[in-house]
């Protein structure tokens, strides 16, 4: 293989740069993991302690980043991205997205680096075009209650769009649909860890409004494979990355039933403000671009992630 490659991770201890930590390492890289730990979590990292190409910062990328020695490859996967987050630290997310964004790319252009913005299936916000493709602008409510982070991932691509072409910063933009599997963090607000962690306790099944409502899960293996090949391609504009298999919250919540063996009924609450009635990915650009497709089914993905989710509840 070509020489290793010295790369940052920030947001490498969370439930997405941890397992990208894991994928770079095993590709013989050495890995510099730098993440605040407002969510993050070191236990994510913790199986690293011992490898020699792995070291671990904690740091809040909003302030200037100093690191000594070369840099290859930056991937910025720093910021909170939970439904509970939003009003808990709204500031913080719009910080990230700004200022944080900002300490990347001056980094990345000190160092020569090459710089992945992880972005967002949200900035389609609550998509009026479906399945989205790259070049729809989006649905988004500017001042709702996921504005923060929905406008922070934005910016974030625009200042790097701008970085590229006013300053000629080698940048790749990396749009993440909805991924699942080990790592998740309990009580964050999303789907996969929330139905799962209520089933293994036999607790009832909260689905917002109808459940009608589509999410297209891809597991977290995948989308890690998609990240790293973008960043190796000469693709420029944002790839989306997700299963285009699509399903609705009930169905959902009605597989979790069946490989849980759980019992618990299903309890309907009212749907929150701005929850996107439909998301679903046109990956045709990473198809073309990047040679990726989902490999890993619905079905082995989840049961993968349920037994993890188990281990820890025991």
């Amino acid at each position: 293989m070509a020489r290793p490659l010295d790369v940052v991770v920030a947001g490498g201890a969370g439930f997405i740069g941890s397992h990208l930590c894991d994928r770079l390492l095993a590709d013989g890289h050495r890995v510099t993991a730098v993440d605040s730990l407002v969510t993050g979590r070191l236990r994510n990292v913790s199986h690293l302690k011992r490898e020699r190409r792995f070291r671990f910062i904690r740091h809040d990328i909003v302030r200037p980043l100093a690191l000594t020695g070369r840099v290859d490859w930056i991937f910025n996967l720093a910021s909170p991205a939970s439904p509970v987050d939003f009003p808990r630290i709204p500031v913080e997310i719009l910080l990230t997205g700004a200022c944080g964004s900002r300490t990347l790319l001056e980094l990345a252009l000190r160092k020569r680096a090459r710089y992945l913005l992880a972005s967002t299936s949200e900035v389609y916000g609550d998509p009026l075009v479906h399945p989205q493709p790259e070049g729809y602008w989006g649905n988004v409510n500017p001042i709702g209650p996921r504005s923060c982070y929905d406008e922070a991932k934005r910016f974030a691509e625009a200042i790097t769009m701008a970085y590229r072409r006013k300053r000629g910063l080698d940048t790749r933009i990396v749009r993440i649909f909805n991924t699942y599997g080990p790592r998740m963090r309990l009580g964050d607000g999303r789907v996969v860890p929330a139905l799962v962690d209520q089933a293994l306790r036999s607790k009832p099944l909260t689905v917002f409004g109808d459940g009608s409502q589509t999410r297209s899960f891809c597991y977290v293996s995948d989308l890690v494979d998609g990240i790293c090949r973008l960043m190796r391609s000469r693709e420029v504009l944002p790839v989306n990355i997700g299963n285009p298999h699509e399903m609705s919250i009930l169905a959902f919540a009605e597989a979790i039933r069946r490989q849980t063996g759980t019992r618990s009924a299903i309890a309907f609450r009212p749907l929150p403000v701005d929850d996107p009635q439909q998301r679903k990915p046109d990956i045709t650009r990473a198809r073309r671009a990047l040679g990726w497709r989902p490999v890993v089914g619905f079905e082995q993905g989840m049961r993968l992630t349920i037994e993890w989710f188990s281990r820890r509840a025991g």
